[in-house]
């Protein structure tokens, strides 16, 4: 029998037919899915060493687990030092399940190392049901070994959904287990 995540199949178990449920979904096909998660780095020193990018791009691969790429500058810009085509950062796209064992790792390991977390923000949805938080620190993920980082640096992670609106995808994230602030103790 071949491996399946634990957060897929707490998907299709659990999350989907709450969905369909509270949405009142006519097919099982209209139910919003995680579809991708984006895992970006820009390095704004990169331009006066290249080695940085190389570590961004062994620091992502470790924690990702699949093969990061490199980014380049689209034109170039005096002020920073800055020309067309130069490596400033790395990204990687995630799907099927790589992205299922990566949002289980991100959510039950790395997200409450963070220092001080009181949970995620529910504002950062870009109104089309795609989700994207900001982390400050890489050493949060424990495939990292603090040692061995030469400098400290943040990262964006994007989810994409297929959901049609910023409700339904914060209800999906919500139930497959992302800890959002609960709004009423913000406000005291």
């Amino acid at each position: 029998m071949s491996y399946i995540p634990r957060l897929k199949t707490k998907y299709r178990e659990e999350v989907a037919p709450k969905l369909m449920e509270e949405f009142q979904y006519k097919s099982v096909m209209e139910v919003p899915r995680v579809v991708k998660v984006s895992v970006n780095q820009g390095l704004g020193d990169a331009t006066g060493d290249k080695k940085l990018v190389d570590n961004a791009i062994n620091e992502i691969t470790t924690i990702t687990g699949q093969k990061a790429v490199p980014t380049y500058a689209r034109k170039s810009i005096s002020n920073f030092k800055l020309r067309e085509g130069m490596a400033i950062g790395a990204r990687v796209t995630l799907r099927n399940d790589q992205m299922y064992e990566f949002l289980d790792r991100f959510i039950s390991v790395a997200l409450p190392r963070v220092r001080d977390f009181r949970g995620i923000s529910d504002k950062s949805f870009d109104g089309r049901g795609n989700y994207s938080i900001g982390i400050t620190e890489q050493i949060i993920f424990p495939e990292i070994d603090i040692d061995k980082v030469n400098r400290i640096s943040g990262m964006d992670v994007t989810i994409v959904t297929t959901a049609k609106t910023d409700a339904e995808a914060l209800a999906l994230l919500k139930h497959m287990g992302l800890p959002f602030k609960n709004q009423k103790r913000d406000n005291n």
